[in-house]
C-alpha cells in the first residue's frame, strides 16, 4: 500500500507494524497536513461480515475514550474493501523497546508509568470496554514522559504463530495473559488488572514472570505457578509495591483488585510513600528534619503551652475542614498557608480553568483566588457527585508565569486533602500535552519537583481524581521557585 492514497486523504508513506489481522502504517494526512497511523485490516478478513462488523463497532467504541493516555482515533472507513480506521501518530518508541533498551526501570519511573496506564484503561472500563490484550507493546511514549495506550479490542494481538490456539480462538499474548483468559472464560476489567500486574512487573525486573517454549507452555505457568518474588529480583523494591504486584497477579479474580481505579489508587499511595509524602493538618508545614543534638538547657513551661495552644488550633482547622459543607464554588476556608519552603521567586498568576473534556469551563471567575496572596480563598471544582470519579480524564487550573520559566519546584495548598494531581506545561493555555511532574495525592500542603528541561511559560495543575471524601478540590494557594 506504500504511495497510496486512502479515502482521497490519506498517503500511505511506511509500514509501521503488523499483526494476524491488520497492518498499521505511517501515513500523512493531506487535508490536515499532519501524520497519523493508519490501521488496515488484512483483505482477507474482510469477507467475513463477523470480523467486519466487530472491527466497526470497536472503533466506535475506541472513539469515544477522550483521555490524554488513550490514542485518540481520527477516523474510520473502507478503501478497496478493506476496513482502516485512523489513529493519532505517536512518534516514539513502545514501552516494551524502552524496557530492552534500558533494562529494568526506577520505581518511581515505573510506578509513574504503570498509573498513566491505570488511568487510561480504568476509564475505558468506565465506558464500557475491557483491553484484553494489555502489554508493553500497546502502550506509546511520546518522547514527553506520556504514555498512550493503544489497540483496545480493536486488532488484540492477533499475530496467528504466537496467540491462536489450534481451535482458533485469540486468547491474547501468552507473556501477560490472565489465568481465566488463559482457560477460555470470560474476562473482565479483573482481566485488565492482572495484565498490567505483569506490566508492572516487567518495568521494575526487565523481564517478563513466566517463561516458556511457546503460548500453551507459558499459559499454563499463568495458570498454575507463582511469580518469583520482585524482591528477588530488585531488593530496592518496597513491600508495598511488591504486594500491590503481587495482589494484581492472584490467580482468582476475586483476590485481585475490585477494580482498575482501586488498583490505580494504590499506586498512586505507593508513589506518594516512595516521595515521602506525608499527611499534615491544614497550616502546618511538614515536619523538618530532626536537628543536631545540642547541649541541653533548662526547659521553659512557655514553649509546651504555646505548642499545644498551636496544636489546638491546627486540630479545629482540620475538623472545621471534616465538618464543612462543601457546597462552594471558590471563596474563603479557615485553614492552609501558602506552601512553605518555596521561594516564591516565580510571580504565578492563575488565569482560568482547563476542561477540555467537559464545557470548557469550571469556575473560570474564581482561578484568581489561588494565587491571590490570600489563603483563605481557594478555585474549586465543580460538585462531582460520582467522586473520586470525575467521569472524564481531568480538569485543571492554568497558572501563567508571565514569560516562558524553567519551574524547580511547585507547590500548593488546599482544603480538601486526598485528590490526585499532576502537573502540566505549555506555551499555550489551551492546550496541555507535556507532563512536567507526575501524579501525586495531594496532602494539605504539596510539592512537586519540575522535570528539567524546557521552559513554558503556563503550567497546569491536572487533577484526575477526587479524594479524601470529597466530591470537589480547592486550590488554596500556589507558588512556585
Amino acid at each position: 500500500m506504500i504511495g497510496e492514497v486512502v479515502a482521497d486523504r490519506y498517503e500511505v508513506e511506511e509500514l509501521v507494524g503488523a499483526g494476524g489481522m491488520s497492518s498499521v502504517y505511517r501515513a500523512h494526512d493531506r487535508l490536515l497536513d499532519r501524520k497519523v497511523a493508519l490501521k488496515v485490516m488484512h483483505q482477507h478478513y474482510g469477507a467475513d461480515p463477523e470480523y467486519v462488523e466487530r472491527f466497526r463497532r470497536e472503533a466506535r467504541s475506541v472513539a469515544a475514550l477522550s483521555h490524554p493516555n488513550v490514542v485518540t482515533v481520527i477516523d474510520r472507513g473502507e478503501h478497496a474493501g478493506r476496513q482502516f480506521i485512523v489513529f493519532e501518530y505517536v512518534d516514539g518508541e513502545n514501552l516494551k523497546q524502552l524496557i530492552q533498551r534500558r533494562g529494568p526501570a526506577p520505581v518511581a519511573t515505573a510506578l509513574e508509568l504503570a498509573i498513566q496506564i491505570a488511568q487510561a484503561l480504568s476509564f475505558a472500563h468506565q465506558h464500557g470496554l475491557v483491553h484484553r490484550d494489555v502489554k508493553p507493546q500497546n502502550v506509546l511514549l511520546n518522547g514527553d514522559g506520556r504514555a498512550k495506550v493503544t489497540d483496545f479490542g480493536i486488532a488484540r494481538s492477533l499475530d496467528v504463530q504466537h496467540s491462536v490456539t489450534h481451535t482458533g480462538t485469540v486468547l491474547g499474548t501468552s507473556d501477560y495473559i490472565a489465568p481465566e483468559q488463559a482457560q477460555g472464560s470470560a474476562v473482565d476489567e479483573h482481566t485488565d488488572v492482572y495484565s498490567l500486574g505483569v506490566v508492572l512487573y516487567e518495568l521494575l525486573t526487565g523481564h517478563v514472570p513466566f517463561a516458556g517454549e511457546n503460548f500453551v507452555a507459558v499459559a499454563m505457568r499463568h495458570i498454575n505457578d507463582e511469580a518469583a518474588p520482585l524482591s528477588d529480583a530488585r531488593p530496592d523494591v518496597p513491600p508495598r509495591v511488591e504486594a500491590a504486584v503481587r495482589r494484581a497477579m492472584a490467580k482468582d479474580p476475586a483476590d485481585r483488585f475490585p477494580s482498575m481505579a482501586a488498583f490505580c489508587d494504590e499506586l498512586q499511595a505507593c508513589l506518594a510513600d516512595l516521595h515521602g509524602a506525608t499527611q499534615v493538618l491544614p497550616g502546618r508545614a511538614p515536619a523538618a528534619p530532626a536537628p543536631r543534638p545540642r547541649r541541653r538547657r533548662r526547659a521553659s513551661a512557655w514553649p509546651v503551652v504555646l505548642a499545644l495552644a498551636l496544636l489546638i488550633a491546627a486540630g479545629a482547622v482540620a475538623a472545621y475542614f471534616l465538618l464543612r459543607s462543601n457546597g462552594t464554588t471558590g471563596g474563603t476556608t479557615s485553614g492552609g498557608r501558602p506552601p512553605s519552603g518555596l521561594a516564591g521567586s516565580v510571580p504565578l498568576r492563575a488565569v482560568r480553568a482547563y476542561d477540555p473534556y467537559g464545557d470548557h469551563q469550571e469556575h473560570d471567575a474564581a482561578a484568581h483566588l489561588a494565587t491571590d496572596g490570600n489563603p483563605s480563598t481557594y478555585w474549586a471544582t465543580e460538585h462531582y457527585h460520582d467522586a473520586p470519579s470525575l467521569n472524564k480524564a481531568g480538569v485543571g487550573l492554568v497558572l501563567d508565569a508571565g514569560r516562558p520559566v524553567q519551574l524547580r519546584q511547585l507547590g500548593f495548598s488546599t482544603g480538601t486533602p486526598g485528590f490526585t494531581a499532576e502537573i502540566m506545561a505549555s506555551d499555550d493555555p489551551t492546550d496541555f500535552h507535556v507532563v512536567v511532574a507526575g501524579s501525586q495525592v495531594a496532602t494539605s500542603r504539596t510539592y512537586y519537583t519540575i522535570r528539567q528541561g524546557a521552559s513554558y511559560r503556563y503550567y497546569l495543575i491536572w487533577i484526575t481524581r477526587l479524594g479524601g471524601g470529597h466530591d470537589q478540590a480547592f486550590i488554596n494557594e500556589v507558588k512556585a521557585n
